[in-house]
């Protein structure tokens, strides 16, 4: 159940670093993403989704830890990770299911929240 999850986790990442690509590259998505206050992402915002890929590969390798398919981390420290994430992607829930953006609540919120549960899963597994 846990090569599951982190599965489930990995390709929810996979393709949110998909997405942040596009936007870091001008795709006119940025209605997703930031508040969902620009079409296109300016330049700083741009640079924020280009370190987002960075962040998601980072948690990638923390869920497939968690999950035993990689061993890279100590097991203490990939379990308190598994907490923070759980934490992180339940705040991004509440986040995105505020945001002034449509488009943003619509997509973000559900990617979050499922992130959440798997990192929830990881945690307790």
């Amino acid at each position: 159940m846990l090569i599951m999850a982190a599965s489930v986790g990995v390709a929810l990442l996979a393709g949110l670093a998909v997405v942040q690509v596009l936007l870091a590259a001008g795709a006119p998505l940025g209605r997703f993403a930031w508040g969902g206050q620009h079409v296109v992402l300016p330049a700083g915002l741009r640079v924020g989704s280009a370190v987002s890929v960075a962040v998601y590969a980072a948690v990638a390798v923390v869920l497939l830890d968690r999950a035993e398919v990689v061993d890279v981390l100590p097991d203490g420290l990939v379990h308190v990770l598994a907490w923070v994430l759980t934490g992180y992607f339940t705040l991004g829930t509440a986040m995105n299911a505020v945001s002034r953006s449509r488009p943003e609540r619509l997509v973000m919120t559900p990617v979050a929240l499922a992130l959440a549960v798997v990192c929830l899963l990881l945690a307790l597994g």
